[in-house]
C-alpha cells in the first residue's frame, strides 16, 4: 500500500464521489495490505453502486478470505445476475469462474 498513492486517491474521491471507479480505485489500493479495510469500501460500492460489476469479483473473494461464506456465495452470485443483466458475458464468465473455483475449495 503506497502512502502517496491513497492520497492521491482521496483527492480524486474528494473531486468526485460519485464516480463508481474513485471507490474502487481506493478498495483495490487496500487491498494489498488490509483487506478489512478494502471491504468497506467495496461494501459502499455494492450498495451505493450495485450496477459497478468489477467489484463483486473482489468483495466476493475478500469474503472468502475472512471465512464470511455466505456473503462470499451472495456476492458472487449477486455479480453474475448484475453482469448477465447488462449482457457483461465476460465478467460473468469471470465470476462464474471464479465461483466454482470457489465452491470446489469448499468441498
Amino acid at each position: 500500500m503506497n502512502q502517496s498513492r491513497l492520497e492521491q486517491l482521496f483527492e480524486f474521491l474528494k473531486e468526485d464521489p460519485d464516480d463508481p471507479f474513485n471507490w474502487y480505485a481506493l478498495a483495490t489500493e487496500y487491498l494489498k495490505k488490509d483487506p478489512k479495510e478494502a471491504l468497506k469500501y467495496y461494501e459502499k460500492l455494492l450498495t451505493d453502486y450495485e450496477n459497478y460489476v468489477p467489484t463483486y469479483y473482489h468483495a466476493a473473494k475478500v469474503y472468502a478470505a475472512l471465512g464470511e461464506h455466505e456473503q462470499a456465495e451472495h456476492t458472487f452470485r449477486k455479480g453474475i445476475q448484475v453482469s448477465l443483466q447488462q449482457g457483461n458475458r465476460k465478467a460473468q464468465q469471470e465470476l462464474q469462474n471464479a465461483y466454482n473455483e470457489w465452491k470446489d475449495e469448499m468441498e
